[in-house]
């Protein structure tokens, strides 16, 4: 008898659609950011976390120009 190429005589199972963890991940992104301001604001204040949040605009700011140039 011989063995199949694969090394299993069964068929693989038929794939299911991967659940869409989006909202999740939007929601968790936004708690680690609050905390993050929060710690800063602690740490050193206030103007760290306007500095802050501004060098995230600016970096999203990029990489939406970026992607808007390979489009």
């Amino acid at each position: 008898m011989s063995r199949p190429v694969h090394g299993s005589a069964h068929p693989a199972p038929a794939r299911r659609a991967a659940p869409d963890y989006t909202a999740a991940v939007l929601v968790m992104a936004g708690v680690n950011l609050l905390w993050i301001f929060f710690a800063l604001w602690a740490a050193w204040g206030f103007g760290a976390v306007v500095a802050a949040g501004y060098a995230l605009h600016v970096a999203i700011e990029a990489l939406r120009r970026h992607r808007a140039r390979r489009a």
